[in-house]
């Protein structure tokens, strides 16, 4: 399944066509924004959680990948994220003004996020992309399109 940005499979909404991004003369993936952002369908996130633990393996590492000590790595991966975007403001959706290395940079730090996220989420036995379907079905109930459209409200400040 494709994810899309907003964290929803494009055959879950009904479209069944392929939509890969292409790539320019310099190898770089280029996205038509008018379809808006998608994901390559390669690797799945069972793909990485392979990887992953064979790269753990290799390296006897997983005797230190334990839930706990996942987590903290995860927190200290996401700070390291942050600090890309500490000082700057608001930035552009698609990073317009960011540089091809502090864009590699970005995508690295969203690896090491992503990569812990998964092996933590196997250690706890999550299945991470079942436990995302349950919890879309739950924000779908917590906001309603018709009631929540265009406001920030958390789902507890809202009046029926």
């Amino acid at each position: 399944m494709a994810l899309q940005q907003n964290g929803i499979g494009s055959k879950q909404n009904g479209d069944t066509s392929s939509h890969r991004p292409s790539t320019n003369g310099n190898g770089e993936i280029q996205h038509d924004r008018a379809e808006g952002f998608t994901f390559t369908s390669e690797p799945t996130l069972e793909d990485i959680r392979r990887m992953q633990t064979e790269f753990t393996e290799e390296r006897n590492w997983s005797q230190f990948h334990k839930p706990r000590n996942l987590l903290l790595a995860l927190v200290g991966e996401v700070g390291e994220l942050a600090e890309l975007f500490q000082w700057r403001g608001e930035v552009q959706e698609g990073l317009p003004d960011w540089t091809e290395p502090q864009r590699e940079h970005l995508a690295q730090e969203l690896s090491d996020v992503l990569i812990y996220l998964v092996e933590l989420a196997e250690k706890c036995h999550v299945d991470l992309p079942q436990a995302v379907l349950r919890k879309m079905a739950l924000n779908r109930l917590k906001y309603p399109a018709d009631k929540v459209h265009g406001s920030a409200k958390k789902y507890t400040e809202y009046k029926d």
